[in-house]
């Protein structure tokens, strides 16, 4: 993750907000009505800042990231939140949080069960007695990197700045490490300039994440399968535990 260009190249993470449409994720409208009676958020793997800012309004939101060219986009928007260069597995702050946010699928980035681990424990070591955690995880039972390729995948983006841009995603599977290494291109169709990137996820399973989240000192009082808040169930599409310190 550290050498990630799709997020470490300023021009790459210039799409991110783009692409992602944070106003009408349901991740972002299920986390907001999670913080209402959040004192303190702390946000790991922030990204562009987008959810840590609409969440600072009223309350103390600290944004955690390992990616300069993200934070920098970040860091320009309105808001009191505050933007730290990070990373997950390794972060201490001294300061515990009525609320610990992972989301965007960012848990995926930690590619072994030791820095599975490791990122639990900084949840853990972060949450205030009371507080809760939440994190989302793509369920590896639903495949859904068999959706990612170049065909259904293509797409146009409009870039303020570039205009009209085709945008498409490749993958591969690693059934030996359940590793899934996908591609991101850009091509600007006004210069033909193309950026791509790629990119690498890890799929654990709920039992795994059960585990590391008994040994991480946590317990899950919920296990979501999707952002409006649904049970999880064998078919779910994602494994999402909302919990707090065991």
């Amino acid at each position: 993750m550290e050498d990630d260009r799709l997020y470490h190249d300023p021009d790459l993470a210039d799409f991110y907000d783009l692409e992602n449409g944070w106003a009408r994720a349901p991740d972002f409208d299920y986390c907001q009505a999670l913080a209402r009676d959040a004192k303190s958020v702390l946000d790991l793997g922030c990204g562009t800042g987008e959810l840590a800012a609409a969440l600072a309004e009223g309350r103390m939101v600290v944004g955690v990231d390992p990616a300069p060219a993200m934070l920098d986009i970040a860091r320009a928007k309105p808001g009191a939140a505050e933007f730290i260069e990070g990373d997950a597995r390794t972060l201490r702050l001294d300061r515990r949080f009525d609320l610990v946010l992972l989301t965007g699928h960012a848990f995926q980035v930690f590619l072994t069960p030791e820095d599975r681990r490791a990122a639990l424990a900084t949840i853990a070591a972060h949450l205030a007695p009371s507080g809760r955690f939440i994190f989302d995880s793509r369920n590896p039972a639903c495949r859904e990197w068999e959706e990612w390729g170049p065909e259904e995948s293509l797409r146009l983006v409009e870039h303020p700045r570039l205009g009209t841009v085709s945008a498409w995603n490749d993958i591969a599977h690693d059934p030996a490490t359940g590793i899934v290494t996908y591609g991101t291109h850009y091509e600007i169709q006004a210069t033909g300039k193309r950026l791509s990137a790629a990119s690498r996820i890890a799929f654990p399973d709920k039992a795994e994440l059960e585990t590391l989240i008994g040994e991480a000192g946590l317990k899950v009082d919920r296990w979501l399968g999707d952002w409006e808040g649904n049970a999880w169930h064998e078919g779910a599409k994602e494994l999402i535990p909302l919990g707090r310190i065991a």
